[in-house]
């Protein structure tokens, strides 16, 4: 399989810059490589999993949390439009369900073993999509989106998560 990027009339223009800013080549290998690239943050103590770089700003756990639950719902749109189904894919306020989420409670390297998991079923669905799904396209959050653009968006969403840990958690 060699996916390209998608075209900008495939998904919502919020997610331009996570698309634009993934590097050219093989998508899967680089969505694997991410899994690495969390894995690194279990060497984290408590003290940094609880830190926020500002009062209103969420915790390096919370952070993890976001990328956990978005991950699986981009996943589960990514499944819903691969497979023809049109219905329209609603939308979801990040910031509740980081409230809900209790990621504080949680030990750092839960939230990253967590990443590890939900990135390997993505991957696992990734890999057996054919070239004609990853043309299909649905509706979610009331924008165009094609399944390719929905995997470019989950890999994009994670490198953004990742710049901003170390650009201000500094971790």
């Amino acid at each position: 399989m060699s996916l390209q990027k998608p075209l900008p009339q495939e998904y919502a223009s919020y997610y331009e810059p996570y698309i634009q800013a993934l590097p050219e080549g093989d998508i899967l290998a680089y969505l694997a490589s991410q899994t690495e690239e969390f894995a690194a943050l279990k060497n984290l103590d408590d003290q940094k999993g609880n830190y926020r770089y500002a009062l209103d700003k969420w915790s390096v756990k919370e952070l993890l949390g976001h990328v956990n639950d978005t991950e699986r719902i981009m996943s589960y749109r990514l499944l819903r439009i691969a497979r023809g189904d049109k219905t329209p894919l609603a939308g979801f306020e990040e910031n509740d369900y980081v409230m809900h989420a209790g990621s504080e409670r949680l030990a750092l390297d839960e939230l990253v073993n967590e990443f590890a998991v939900v990135r390997a079923s993505t991957l696992a669905l990734a890999r057996q999509l054919d070239d004609a799904a990853w043309l299909r396209t649905g509706v979610a959050n009331g924008f165009p989106a094609s399944a390719r653009a929905v995997l470019y968006t989950i890999a994009g969403h994670a490198a953004h998560h990742l710049r901003i840990l170390r650009e201000r958690y500094e971790v």
